[in-house]
């Protein structure tokens, strides 16, 4: 026991053990200065100045703009444009997926390529799906109840007024005999039209033109777009009359048949029809005779 006391006492007395830092000029030996101190009031300044310079830099980092500098720490507005660019750069991929959609749709338009087994639209039956069995095929209790009673209705209102069946009308552009006929199973999706020299092509209904320039296969061609999903291309013209972002009115002049090319007596006209990138007879729905 007193040999821990006189540890204690020793190590007491080193740490309040007085004592003073002389400066003396080297020459003179005068004293400039002095200062009085002890281990414990070296101990204790040295931990205030460790504490205030760890405030300081604990400051610095978390609200100066010196912290953008230290790797792997970002800022709060350098998150938010990162954000914003991921947004942009997603929104921009759809746009270009859209835009190479509808690129592959006009290539289509341009070059014909398409298979005529996938051509076929009216089949209730989709790809990959089950067909469905006539037991299947019936209707419910309550849809054969519903259906009775709205044909019922129907039947007994002298009142209802006739709707039209279709919501777009296409205006002939041309009027000509019909030298070559629409053939899917050939991969040939137009018709071609004999015309006589400088016969005005007008656009089958109100549009932006796509495409209005010279090919190498084609001659000058015209693509015009509509609503509803629906596209004319007229190939093979004299001359076009209109340029691409144009809008055009239905029954509005868009090009003149050429004197290039003659067959069977008239100048040949191409003209096709596409309904959601799909190819469709035009003479099912344009009369030109």
């Amino acid at each position: 026991m007193p040999a821990k006391r006189l540890k204690k006492q020793i190590i007491r007395k080193k740490l309040f053990n007085k004592n003073r830092l002389v400066i003396l000029n080297e020459d003179t030996f005068e004293e400039i200065f002095s200062l009085r101190l002890n281990l414990m009031n070296v101990f204790v300044g040295l931990t205030t100045v460790s504490i205030v310079m760890i405030a300081l830099t604990t400051y610095i980092i978390a609200f100066t703009p010196l912290r953008e500098y230290i790797p792997g720490y970002a800022s709060t507005k350098l998150k938010r444009e990162a954000t914003e660019n991921a947004v942009k750069s997603d929104s921009l991929i759809k746009v270009i997926q859209q835009n190479d959609a509808y690129l592959a749709s006009l290539k289509k338009v341009l070059t014909g390529d398409l298979d005529p087994t996938k051509l076929s639209r009216d089949s209730i039956v989709a790809t990959g799906q089950k067909e469905l069995s006539p037991e299947e095929m019936k209707p419910s209790e309550a849809d054969a109840k519903l259906r009775q009673e709205v044909a019922l209705e129907d039947k007994y209102n002298l009142f209802e007024k006739a709707q039209p069946r279709v919501t777009q009308v296409l205006f002939a552009p041309v009027k000509g005999h019909i030298i070559q006929p629409y053939n899917a199973s050939k991969k040939q999706f137009y018709i071609t039209v004999a015309l006589a020299n400088n016969t005005p092509i007008k656009a089958i209904a109100a549009g932006t033109v796509l495409l209005a320039d010279w090919t190498p296969t084609n001659g000058n061609v015209i693509i015009v777009r509509h609503n509803d999903g629906i596209i004319s291309v007229y190939k093979q013209a004299g001359s076009v009359t209109k340029e691409q972002g144009d809008i055009v009115k239905s029954g509005e002049v868009i090009a003149m048949a050429g004197s290039s090319g003659i067959q069977q007596g008239g100048i040949p006209l191409h003209f096709e029809l596409w309904k959601d990138g799909y190819p469709i007879n035009p003479t099912q729905f344009i009369d030109f005779e």
